[in-house]
């Protein structure tokens, strides 16, 4: 009987193509060993990221492939991840290798909430990821994340140490200021900040680091996008027909500053009824998928407006978002985490260095 080599065994790999890299995975380094023992083939898969929203095609074409060669009885796949960043890395943060802006073109749309859905998902899905809450004006994300009344650590060299919350590092304005304290500063302020927030954190050792921007496109957000090296951007909006205004506007401040935009994100989207199960597109539902085909950036996903997402927000636990609602909401949240993590693995292959702006 013909046995297999791991020479043809790479051989044949060579066929399978990562769904979203476009690239075979032994030419993307992604074929981490080959083993064989009496016909039983085992490959390990190193992924782009362990939020890899192309997982499960990903094992069936290799398993596809491998049983074509001779000699092959069966096949497993083995998987690993290791967060790939741009060719160099932010100064401030060098050891953050991609950050994510989670902006809107206005307010009342869920921004923050879905920032701090994105950076838990991340998280439980075996990232190392940072949360800065640049939000300066509703600083929402200490509450949201269980930690109102923390008290981040300044060591005696001025160096900030983020608050651990839920495994994810935060650092947030409203940790500074007293509750209730309305924060009227001008740009320059917020400008300086941000800076400290970035370059005095002790951040460490990042996958992720998930940025939420002020609402808007005036001064402050455009001053905090020019001052954060980011990977790139999510837009969040509201699904009726004003969505795509205000995902035009959000875009449009992006690629002005040379951000690539990762994706747009239909927040409340649709509703379901808990006691019928009839669905209602309060808000209308599709505006923000239009807004993306319409303007050829990618569709992030649609999370549906539901009471149950606001409850574990405003109790500080959004980790029971993934774990205690209904499964059709669990696979929502999870299905734009997952790809805005695949978009931010894209932007990597292709290695493209995102922009350091600074305010003159």
């Amino acid at each position: 009987m013909h046995q297999p080599t791991q020479d043809t065994i790479r051989r044949q790999l060579r066929t399978v193509q990562d769904p979203e890299l476009h690239e075979d995975i032994v030419k993307l380094n992604m074929v981490k060993a080959v083993t064989i023992e009496d016909g039983q083939v085992t490959v390990e898969i190193e992924l782009t990221t362990p939020a890899c929203p192309m997982k499960d095609r990903i094992r069936s074409d290799v398993e596809a492939a491998v049983r074509q060669v001779p000699g092959v009885r069966d096949v497993s796949v083995a998987f690993s991840a290791r967060v790939r960043g741009p060719a160099r890395t932010a100064v401030q943060m060098p050891g953050v290798r991609n950050t994510i802006a989670v902006g809107a073109g206005k307010g009342g749309v869920g921004k923050s909430t879905v920032a701090a859905l994105l950076a838990v998902g991340l998280q439980r899905e075996g990232a190392r990821v940072g949360l800065l809450d640049a939000d300066v004006y509703g600083p929402s994300l200490p509450t949201i994340m269980g930690v109102p009344d923390a008290q981040p650590q300044v060591r005696s060299d001025g160096r900030i140490v983020p608050v651990e919350a839920l495994g994810v590092k935060l650092i947030s304005i409203g940790f500074f200021v007293n509750p209730g304290q309305a924060v009227i500063w001008r740009g320059p302020m917020v400008h300086n900040t941000v800076q400290q927030f970035l370059g005095n954190a002790e951040w460490g050792e990042l996958d992720y680091l998930v940025v939420d921007l002020p609402p808007g496109t005036g001064d402050v957000p455009l001053t905090l996008s020019q001052s954060i090296p980011m990977t790139g951007a999510v837009a969040v909006c509201t699904p009726q027909d004003l969505a795509l205004a205000d995902a035009r506007r959000a875009i449009m401040m992006y690629a002005t500053l040379k951000v690539p935009c990762l994706g747009i994100v239909e927040n409340m989207s649709y509703y379901v009824c808990p006691h019928c199960g009839k669905r209602d597109d309060i808000f209308d539902h599709g505006g923000a998928g239009r807004a993306a085909e319409e303007m050829g950036v990618p569709f992030l996903g649609a999370i549906p407006l539901n009471a149950g997402i606001r409850v574990f927000a405003d109790e500080g636990t959004p980790q029971k978002c993934f774990t205690t609602t209904q499964p059709e909401l669990r696979e929502s949240i999870l299905n734009v985490v997952r790809a805005t993590a695949g978009q931010v693995s894209v932007r990597a292959a292709r290695e493209e260095t995102p922009p350091t702006l600074s305010v003159e």
